[in-house]
């Protein structure tokens, strides 16, 4: 059963006709913004994957890829559930250098997914990727990569507001950064959404650092595949999101693991057997470009913008009865 929250006297700023538009015109915005923030090419990416290539990315650990097959070339294939493993193959493949990456526009379906107001099966995401020197694998890096991002976000709001301007969006460009283990030392009795939510009500746009690893009381902040972030060196964007009360997280980012980290990671999440797929054996033997990455999403950017309280108001997917009924209810329209 989805789950669904309506805020008491919410109506879109945008009629449909307007929301439509002002989709496109933030894709656009956000595509370019983006290339010219991170020095970033678009590329083409693939919607499925062979799951011998270890090149899918396993989120959780738990969630079910969609797989089907492919007679013709007798073989079965994997609906990506993102591109953070594919994309660092693919810089090797292109011969990409340091300094310069890619920008995919992503499409994947994550079957297991809970719905409600900020998930869905289907996921939208401007995933990117790029080289890095072995220098470059420090948190002040990673920091000003993740403030490249805030302000290319914060600038497309501008343009936006510039066509439409009964728009009265507000976000905030400075960026609060802090580890998943002070958040916890922090709010010790909250949950880690319950923490997400009351730092991004006081600073508005933060970023929580070092995601995937155990904190001191034992549990995990968020799950995190051990074989792409870095788990020292990663995090997640989130943007006080006024009309729902709640941290909306609009990116999941980080500087990816080198051979060492890897092996630890591996050993740590119980994954060892993964050392013999292709792209981990490359990873292991150095031959896999340093890189930073993440995936943006794009339905949660529009949503974002645009003041929307559901995701499916900026996207087209599939919901259970009960939200259909209840956003029809309210006068929330469902694409």
């Amino acid at each position: 059963m989805g789950k669904v929250t309506i805020p008491e006297n919410y109506q879109s700023c945008l009629s449909s006709y307007e929301t439509q538009e002002a989709i496109g015109i933030i894709k656009n915005l956000m595509q370019k913004k983006l290339c010219l923030a991170l020095n970033l090419k678009r590329v083409t990416a693939p919607v499925f994957v062979d799951p011998a290539s270890g090149l899918n990315d396993d989120l959780n650990g738990v969630e079910r890829p969609v797989t089907f097959d492919i007679p013709d070339a007798d073989m079965n294939a994997q609906v990506v559930h993102s591109l953070a493993k594919w994309k660092r193959m693919a810089l090797y493949r292109y011969d990409f250098h340091v300094g310069k990456g890619i920008l995919c526009d992503m499409n994947a379906i994550r079957r297991d997914e809970e719905l409600d107001n900020l998930h869905s099966a289907y996921v939208d995401q401007w995933d990117w990727e790029k080289i890095i020197t072995a220098e470059d694998r420090t948190i002040d890096y990673l920091k000003d990569t993740v403030t490249r991002i805030v302000n290319s976000i914060c600038n497309a709001l501008e343009e936006v507001k510039y066509h439409y301007e009964i728009l009265d969006t507000e976000l905030c460009r400075e960026v609060s950064f802090i580890t998943s283990q002070e958040l916890e030392d922090k709010y010790p009795d909250l949950t880690p959404k319950e923490r997400e939510n009351a730092y991004a009500k006081e600073k508005k746009t933060i970023f929580i650092m070092q995601i995937g690893d155990l904190l001191k009381s034992g549990e995990k902040h968020d799950g995190r595949a051990p074989d792409y972030d870095d788990w020292k060196l990663n995090g997640d964007l989130l943007f006080w999101h006024e009309p729902l009360q709640c941290a909306m997280e609009i990116s999941s980012m980080g500087i990816r693991v080198d051979a060492k980290t890897l092996s630890e990671q591996l050993e740590k999440a119980g994954c060892s057997q993964r050392r013999e797929l292709t792209f981990h054996k490359m990873l292991l033997n150095n031959e896999l470009p340093l890189t930073i990455g993440g995936g943006i999403g794009q339905s949660r950017v529009c949503m974002l913008l645009l003041k929307k309280i559901h995701v499916g108001e900026v996207q087209s997917s599939i919901w259970d009865e009960a939200t259909l009924t209840a956003c029809g209810e309210a006068g929330v329209e469902i694409l």
